[in-house]
């Protein structure tokens, strides 16, 4: 492993609790414009972010986003090394990644295709011309002192991406909402910093170094840190359904920066901060709302806004400044002298003979895009009636959609009755006990015959449950097996019933005074004292019938 000592004003240093924090920032491509004027109606903040004090004016925020996605390729983005998560340090590194003297790069199909098809996606124009170039800057996991990106013209401009916020008193209401994407552009990742604070030093691991990343630029948009993560996470569902990335931010495949910034409605902008790395959704959002309140509060105190890079503390729950941007770096920006432009075709220009595997349709291309996630939610809510929150919650939950599927294809039971048990029972379960869909004890082939026996009124409900309770506990058995051994069935025996509710009326004569005086809630008491007797093995709708029977005689 390489190693490097890191000295003087290439560290900052945030002191927390005694303890020191080594931070750098990240290289990145470039960054969004902060647009003065009107957004559409569209994308009028949704998230207040401070009630104002009276005689006060109110804030609002500016939230833009620049995404860094891993691009799902087994090779760099112009190396031959493979890519692989979690590989012994330095040991994917070719000539080329550690920029050894007369290396060249060579791009890779795949990346390119990859960044065509989220393009398209994204509703974005494909540049059938578009340039490479040098970032430069010194850190010692950038080997070659420069980054190759795309900052003149990128290969996708002026797309849009839409999203739906969960609204009112129950969050049942879902309110569609567009943020604009300024551009996709092709860059190479960097390598590691491994920073070892007790020896005063730093390992380099450059097995990350040329991977291919789509940075998607988004406008200042948005508003507030829900705003944030849901749009985050339907790109990450966009660019799991295209194959494009698995965007597991858990293993640095996707990577968020932030641009945040507040001023009153109709006044020019505020100063922006950029908080760096953010690698988890639910961070995200607690990282922009906890810095736009900062901002409020330090405006608000007669305090300014520094326009600086800031990292989130996600133990503390607070942003830390890293450096400040006043005197902005110089990347020097020039044309990768060693890649020609890169050209795509679409039906129209492709050139007559031309050889499929040395040139890209963008047609053919578009003619093999898969379902999207809001082409998916609209094809749920017709097929199964289910409402469009419901489909919203199937697909942000990993591998939540793909169990209910299975069910629904082994079941008899309605579809209305397999999505509340999925969201409710079974998501219940998953979340009191923080485990993955993957992880989950019961099956969707166990589920689909619990909700027959239901279907088949086999079981009561709150048998069901029960069912449910002991197929939790891993014990390998299935549902017909487990109501047979403790004897869940409904009662057959009609005759035994009326008994047992005659026997329970005469028990309780008070609820049935109360009944006859026109108390309509009290003939519950007397059904679930039934059930109680039974065990829940009586059909509650057989018990009020029998007690309604048996007052009206």
């Amino acid at each position: 492993m390489l190693r490097w000592v890191g000295r003087g004003r290439l560290w900052t240093f945030a002191r927390v609790d005694g303890g020191s924090c080594h931070r750098r920032e990240a290289p990145t491509g470039s960054t969004s414009n902060w647009i003065r004027g009107q957004s559409s109606v569209a994308q009028q903040p949704l998230c207040m972010t401070q009630k104002p004090r009276k005689g006060e004016h109110k804030w609002a925020a500016v939230v833009g986003l620049e995404i860094h996605a891993q691009i799902s390729s087994n090779s760099k983005l112009f190396s031959g090394s493979q890519v692989r998560f979690s590989a012994p340090p330095n040991s994917l590194v070719s000539f080329f990644d550690a920029s050894l003297p007369g290396t060249l790069p060579v791009l890779n199909r795949r990346c390119v295709e990859a960044a065509v098809m989220t393009g398209l996606a994204l509703n974005c124009h494909i540049n059938k011309k578009s340039l490479f170039d040098r970032k430069h800057y010194f850190y010692a996991d950038l080997p070659a002192g420069y980054q190759i990106t795309q900052q003149r013209l990128p290969i996708a401009v002026n797309g849009s991406l839409t999203y739906g916020v969960c609204a009112g008193k129950k969050q049942s209401q879902v309110i569609p909402k567009t943020v604009r994407i300024k551009q996709i552009q092709l860059e190479q990742d960097s390598g590691k910093s491994l920073h070892d604070d007790l020896r005063s030093q730093t390992l380099i691991d450059l097995n990350r170094a040329g991977v291919g990343l789509l940075e998607v630029v988004l406008e200042p948009d948005l508003s507030c840190g829900e705003e944030a993560a849901t749009a985050v996470r339907e790109l990450q569902l966009i660019l799991q359904a295209l194959g494009t990335s698995q965007a597991n931010m858990a293993e640095g495949q996707l990577r968020v920066d932030a641009n945040i910034s507040v001023h009153h409605p109709g006044e020019p902008l505020g100063v922006r901060t950029e908080v760096k790395n953010l690698n988890s959704i639910r961070f995200l959002a607690k990282a922009i709302d906890y810095e736009i309140q900062r901002q409020i509060n330090e405006l608000e105190n007669g305090g300014e806004i520094l326009n600086e890079t800031r990292s989130f503390h996600y133990q503390l729950g607070c942003t830390m400044s890293m450096r400040d941007k006043e005197g902005k770096q110089d990347y020097r920006f020039m044309p990768e002298p060693n890649l020609p432009p890169l050209v795509l075709y679409d039906a129209t220009s492709l050139p007559a003979g031309a050889d499929p595997q040395q040139v890209i349709n963008i047609d053919q291309i578009r003619e093999t895009l898969p379902e999207l996630p809001s082409v998916t939610r609209e094809r749920l809510v017709q097929q199964y009636g289910m409402l469009l929150e419901h489909s919203f919650t199937l697909l942000n939950e990993v591998g939540l959609l793909e169990f209910f599927q299975n069910v629904i294809k082994e079941t008899r039971a309605e579809p209305k009755k397999v999505t509340s048990w999925v969201l409710n029972t079974f998501l219940g379960y998953l979340k009191q006990q923080n485990l993955a869909v993957s992880e989950s004890p019961v099956t969707p082939s166990a589920l689909a015959e619990l909700l027959d026996l239901l279907d088949s009124r086999t079981i009561s409900s709150a048998a069901a449950k029960q069912v449910f309770e002991e197929l939790w506990k891993r014990e390998g058995k299935t549902p017909g097996q487990i109501v047979s051994e403790k004897q869940l069935e409904l009662m057959e025996d009609r005759g035994a019933l009326e008994q047992l509710c005659h026997s329970m009326m005469e028990a309780h004569p008070q609820v049935v005074m109360d009944l006859k005086k026109g108390n309509p809630r009290a003939i519950n008491k007397l059904i679930g004292l039934v059930r109680k007797a039974t065990q829940s093995r009586a059909d509650p709708a057989m018990i009020k019938e029998i007690l309604e029977k048996k007052l009206s005689s």
